[in-house]
């Protein structure tokens, strides 16, 4: 590896770690600038095992053994290395997990090459919460989604925050961006998906019900945490399904939410396994 021990900030390679935690700064300069920014060492080794390129490392000394074998292929790579103190001031906050790799974003894949072969999707619509956003990622990986579509106005999946809060899951589940419903609604219909937009509704099906005769492609549409799905993606939806809550409860968070529809809808679930979906809050 190419170590380079840190005594100054004043390498203009340190520049993609500087003010990490100005929100709207990273919101600005991550999906427009071709870098995303991947925290700890298993999240930087899960990147590099899903084929992303870094472009540099920012570690201290302990943490070197955890990247080493991930780095081999990149022996030109420079690997920053310095005490907590400086990182700290770089930075802007504590490295508690202590590493950081600038990586090179790779180019999104086309929508027919996402949903080729997938039986679930999922659909992301305006969420901004990037802590949700990372937790969905999480239930789609480990609940058995094929693919995650983000709308345009979608928080970025590959900002750090998301990486870190999806285990790295947003690395291997795999996503684009569509555009607006005029347009992807069709898509959908034509890859075969029938899309059911989880909402509120006096007229939605119940999760459990919808689940135990679900048609072989669902395209699964989460909406914004506050004003929930858009009437564009409401008309776009061929059923509108809910979550049966109880104790006046009349709804969960969107990344909760996403977990008990994915696991009531997984493709191996037959008709008894999907029974107890309904009740299962």
């Amino acid at each position: 590896m190419q170590i380079i021990e840190i005594s100054s900030l004043d390498d203009p390679r340190l520049d993609d770690y500087a003010r990490l935690t100005d929100v709207v700064l990273r919101r600005v300069s991550e999906p427009e600038g071709g870098l995303y920014i991947a925290e700890s060492s298993k999240v930087i080794t899960r990147a590099i095992a899903a084929g992303h390129r870094p472009r540099s490392v920012l570690l201290q000394r302990q943490w070197l053994p955890d990247v080493e074998a991930a780095l081999e292929p990149f022996p030109d790579t420079p690997v920053f290395v310095g005490e907590s103190s400086l990182l700290e001031q770089l930075t802007g906050y504590k490295l508690h997990r202590g590493a950081l790799a600038a990586m090179h974003r790779p180019v999104l894949p086309e929508l027919p090459e996402v949903l080729a072969g997938a039986r679930r999707v999922v659909v992301l619509e305006d969420i901004v919460d990037h802590t949700n956003v990372g937790a969905i990622f999480r239930a789609a990986a480990g609940l058995g989604a094929d693919a995650v579509l983000v709308t345009p106005r979608c928080a970025d999946p590959l900002y750090r925050r998301s990486v870190r809060v999806s285990m790295g899951t947003v690395l291997q589940v795999p996503w684009t961006r569509i555009g607006e419903w005029d347009a992807a609604a069709p898509a959908l219909h034509e890859a075969g998906f029938q899309i059911a937009a989880l909402a509120l509704s006096d007229t939605a099906v119940d999760l459990g019900v919808f689940a135990a005769s679900a048609p072989e492609r669902v395209a699964l549409v989460l909406g914004t945490e506050g004003d929930g799905l858009s009437r564009q993606a409401l008309a776009a939806a061929d059923t509108t399904v809910t979550i049966p809550m109880l104790h006046g409860v009349d709804s969960l968070n969107v990344a909760a939410a996403s977990a008990v529809a994915l696991w009531a809808l997984r493709p191996d679930a037959g008709p008894g396994a999907r029974s107890g979906a309904k009740r299962a809050l």
